[in-house]
């Protein structure tokens, strides 16, 4: 089965390549994009209903409904930003589904107006001028966002050109803030007794506690004291104890002896893995880890089982009311500090130049080419941002005591929300301010988790040295992408199926099948960007 997945995709990638071949037919006179008529402005939201162009937008969904023409959302958008928003239902699916479902829609000739690109897959659309070149639209067209991006991200993007002449295919992703942490259940802590741990022994003894001792007080041994999910991903509180540089549940680049280097080759990782084996020996580890899709690693989150996980920390909320709901228990998962370990210094990983969040298909339709740039004009306006957070009233939000409040998530009744300008352009301030000025009196025990997290996960933060870098330096080598190497040896190494000498036998295979060059690449993009 696997082998015949890994055909598919592969018959995918070429029809992807072979449809923007034919796509881009009769572009390739220019490297950049049409270019507007001088008398075309940036349009005011709220049009006449003549003047509305519709736009299909696709980016991550985790199981909510559609937006589709005339819907609530439809017309929540299309009244707000001025240009109305077909959204597909794609499941995100960790993103594997995602991209496979964008492959299908690109070699069918029917690429989105504006998506989100993944994997590195912007990179053939740019040198297939399928995207469009933004360097000159976004600050004539879409100045709030050309404005609200840091001038040396934008100069990091233009270095990530694939096409080598330093330009926009891209719209990036700026985070100032640590999103990620350690959660742990104080309030287990605070019936057993204990004190949040500080060093790795602490840490351990916690485990055991949670194991053995009934914090969810159902008279059953069912607690999880910790794990992830599978392809050894969001996990990441156990390796960051041992420094290893991680991003979105995987392992990233950083400095290690002077040199930048993939943390999943480190002394660093060898040790954490050691760490990790003995916590699942031990049965401290889900036993499910490496089994566990979004949906049932959340599951058992939402149940009340699981002691300590890692993902977003100011969205704990998210947790915390189906924990509320299910066992009518108000929950407190609190920041896990990095437990201490002799020899290492830990820390969570910071990326402030995070992947690509938009890009834009390449059309000579100049009325599609203005309503995207209309559109990411007003959405990245912050004068909008409250009303985009909130969505459409009495399906996203209502009105409490003369207060605009978020709902919790339904997803059988909300439809998506793709545009969320204040998650890709964030500061921790404003992000705590939002949850704040938008809970209600009923919201406001989890949303107040949030907001103390959003402070508390800085303090063991630190910023990567890979922040920036582009998919592309894995060109050729798409198992070295997608860590299907290390998650083969990883897993077998936890599962006590490999002894853990046999990570020296991993890293020379890294190294040999890609590896030495990818390494190559990522340090000769650190030495152009750090100049």
């Amino acid at each position: 089965m696997a082998i015949k997945k890994l055909l598919v995709l592969h018959v995918v990638s070429a029809l992807s390549v072979l449809a923007l071949s034919g796509c881009t037919t009769g572009m390739k006179s220019s490297n950049t994009s049409p270019t507007p008529t001088p008398t075309t402005q940036v349009q005011s939201a709220s049009p006449k209903a003549e003047e509305v162009v519709d736009l299909e937008v696709w980016y991550t969904n985790v199981g909510f409904k559609p937006i589709t023409k005339g819907s609530k959302t439809y017309e929540f958008y299309k009244n707000l930003l001025g240009v109305g928003v077909i959204h597909p239902y794609v499941e995100w699916n960790g993103g594997t589904t995602y991209r496979e479902q964008l492959n299908l829609k690109i070699a069918a000739g029917e690429m989105p107006d504006l998506f989100m690109p993944f994997q590195g897959n912007e990179t053939n659309l740019a040198k297939n001028d399928a995207i469009a070149d933004l360097t000159e639209l976004l600050p004539k067209y879409a100045p709030n966002l050309w404005n609200l991006i840091p001038k040396d991200v934008w100069d990091i993007v233009k270095a990530n050109d694939p096409t080598g002449q330093g330009k926009i295919y891209y719209i990036p992703s700026v985070v100032d803030y640590e999103r990620e942490a350690g959660l742990i259940r104080k309030d287990w802590l605070d019936k057993l007794g204990l004190q949040m741990p500080k060093t790795q022994d602490d840490y351990v003894k916690v485990l055991e506690a949670f194991r053995d001792k009934d914090p969810n007080g159902n008279g059953k041994k069912d607690e999880i004291p910790t794990g992830g999910r599978q392809q050894l991903t969001w996990m990441n509180h156990l390796f960051a104890m041992y420094g290893v540089a991680m991003s979105g549940g995987k392992q990233d680049w950083d400095v290690y002896d002077g040199k930048l280097t993939y943390s999943a080759v480190t002394p660093n990782m060898k040790a954490a893995l050691e760490f990790a084996t003995k916590l699942y020996k031990e049965g401290l580890i889900d036993k499910e880890a490496l089994l566990n899709d979004k949906a049932k690693w959340e599951a058992k989150i939402d149940t009340g089982l699981v002691g300590n996980y890692y993902h977003w920390e100011e969205t704990v909320f998210e947790r915390l009311e189906p924990i509320y709901k299910n066992t009518g228990v108000k929950a407190d998962f609190s920041v896990l500090p990095l437990p201490q370990v002799q020899g290492y210094q830990g820390f969570y990983s910071i990326k402030k130049v995070q992947n690509p969040v938009w890009v834009v298909k390449s059309t000579k339709d100049q009325k599609k080419l203005m309503a995207v740039m209309k559109l990411l004009n007003n959405m990245y306006d912050k004068k909008n941002w409250n009303a985009l957070y909130l969505g459409v009233e009495g399906m996203h939000s209502t009105t409490k005591d003369g207060k605009s409040v978020r709902l919790p998530q339904d997803k059988g009744t909300q439809e998506n929300l793709p545009l969320v300008p204040y998650e890709d352009v964030a500061t921790a301030d404003f992000s705590a301010q939002l949850l704040k000025n938008t809970a209600s009196d009923d919201r406001k025990w989890a949303v107040d988790q949030g907001i103390r997290n959003i402070q508390e996960a800085q303090k063991y933060a630190k910023a990567i040295a890979g922040d920036g870098m582009p998919e592309s330096v894995y060109d050729g080598y798409p198992d070295i992408s997608n860590r299907t190497l290390f998650v083969e040896y990883a897993s077998k190494i936890i599962l006590g199926q490999y002894p853990i000498s046999k990570f020296d036998e991993f890293v020379d295979k890294w190294n040999k099948s890609g590896g030495d060059e990818v390494t190559k690449r990522a340090r000769d993009w650190f030495v152009k960007v750090k100049k």
